[in-house]
C-alpha cells in the first residue's frame, strides 16, 4: 500500500479513482466493480434512470486501497459517495473519522483530481489549529 498521508477518491457507481498523494509524488489505482449497475428506467410511477447498485465488494475494495491514508477527500459526482459512506459506517467504522470532506465533482482527470484534493487539503490545512 501506499505511505502518503493524504488520498481523495473519486467514485460513481462504475468506477472509482484512488490517489495516495503527498507534497511531492502521487499513485494512482483505477478500481471498477464485478458487476456494474444496470441503469433502469421505470415508465409506471417510479424513478426514471434508476441504479441498481448491489456490489458490496467493490465498497470493500475501495475501503482496502484507502485503508493506510490518514486523511481522506471522498468525490464524484453520484449517490455512490453517499452509498460507499454508508458502507464505511457498518463495515469500516473507524476509517469515518479519517474522512476529512465530501465534495460533488463530475468527472475528471487523474490530473485534474489531484489539483483539486491538493487544493482542498492546503486550505484544510491552513483552518486547523496550530500546535505548539
Amino acid at each position: 500500500m501506499s505511505s502518503h498521508y493524504h488520498a481523495v477518491v473519486w467514485i460513481d457507481h462504475h468506477e472509482a479513482l484512488v490517489i495516495h498523494f503527498n507534497a511531492d509524488a502521487a499513485e494512482e489505482r483505477h478500481l471498477h466493480p464485478v458487476d456494474p449497475p444496470r441503469h433502469l428506467h421505470v415508465k409506471a410511477g417510479g424513478a426514471a434512470g434508476t441504479h441498481i447498485t448491489d456490489e458490496p465488494s467493490f465498497y470493500r475494495d475501495v475501503a482496502r486501497e484507502l485503508a493506510d491514508a490518514r486523511e481522506i477527500l471522498v468525490t464524484g459526482p453520484s449517490t455512490a459517495k453517499a452509498e460507499f459512506l454508508k458502507h464505511l459506517h457498518k463495515h469500516e467504522p473507524a476509517m469515518i473519522e479519517r474522512i476529512v470532506g465530501i465534495e460533488t465533482l463530475a468527472r475528471v482527470t487523474e490530473n485534474q483530481l489531484l489539483a483539486e484534493a491538493r487544493h482542498f487539503f492546503a486550505k484544510a490545512d491552513r483552518l486547523r489549529p496550530q500546535r505548539g
